[in-house]
């Protein structure tokens, strides 16, 4: 389950998210790029300085003076552009000393995605991130495996990197594998899934979860999400994952709303309605 913020750590999210918005919108794939491998490198590093995230987050202290620090920190080490954002996580209000660390990393992971609305692949990087949650979900062991924090971190990673091959976009590799390296006490099949959600709110869209006994057809998936586009007022972005089990028809979740038109959902119904 993503992490839920408190008040002021919500508005010093958002503030950031502005910012690094504005960023995206003049800033090349390459540049983005640069940007999401320092943000994630930040954010390691305040992981494991408890020290620099309690000065960061005092609220009693000068701004300035936490602005100073970040430079102090990391003025010779990024990129100006870098340097900037996290100057401005140092100087907002956080409910907690943990939420700068969120902080830097939902900003990483935002940058990394619009490398792939940049770079055109912001579909295909949502999906894979999708069925990757999907399979992990499904292997139990190698999901816990990654999440160790009790073996080496680059041993994981390199086991990451072996299960993913070449098959998938650099972004979705990095962004998988950067939450290898900080997972903070998530599993990676919860953190693939919130980052495919990410995706698809790029795209200011709505994800909705469909299980389905068959493949849909790319037809069919089209026709689907603008019906429920239609339903919601606002895009939708589909996930679709087979599930035998429901011999016909199609579950569809938006949100907390469940959209139960399976043939074992109303086989299900039906047996409720007996009476006993």
């Amino acid at each position: 389950m993503a992490k839920v913020l408190q008040p002021a750590s919500r508005d010093a999210l958002a503030a950031l998210t502005e910012r690094l918005d504005a960023h995206v919108d003049g800033a090349s794939a390459r540049d983005l790029t640069t940007t999401t491998d320092e943000l994630f490198a930040v954010a390691r590093f305040l992981d494991g300085e408890r020290g620099i995230q309690r000065l960061l987050a005092d609220a009693s202290s000068p701004e300035e003076g936490r602005a100073d620090l970040v430079r102090r920190l990391f003025g010779q080490q990024l990129s100006a552009s870098t340097v900037d954002l996290v100057v401005e996580l140092a100087r907002k209000r956080w409910s907690k000393t943990r939420d700068v660390v969120t902080g830097a990393e939902v900003l990483a992971r935002q940058a990394a995605v619009a490398v792939a609305e940049k770079t055109g692949s912001l579909d295909e990087v949502e999906d894979q991130l999708f069925r990757f949650g999907r399979i992990l979900a499904r292997e139990p062991e190698l999901n816990s495996t990654l999440a160790d924090t009790a073996t080496p971190v680059e041993g994981r990673v390199q086991l990451l990197d072996g299960i993913l091959g070449d098959r998938v976009y650099p972004v979705t590799a990095t962004l998988l594998r950067e939450s290898v390296r900080l997972p903070r006490g998530r599993h990676l099949d919860v953190v693939a899934e919130e980052l495919a959600e990410l995706a698809a709110a790029r795209r200011d869209r709505s994800v909705a979860k469909v299980r389905t006994p068959v493949a849909l057809t790319p037809d069919q998936e089209s026709k689907l999400a603008e019906s429920l586009g239609r339903m919601y007022g606002r895009k939708i972005s589909l996930q679709v994952e087979l599930d035998r089990n429901l011999l016909g028809g199609l579950v569809v979740q938006v949100g907390g709303e469940v959209i139960d038109g399976s043939v074992a959902g109303r086989l299900a119904a039906a047996r409720r309605s007996l009476p006993s």
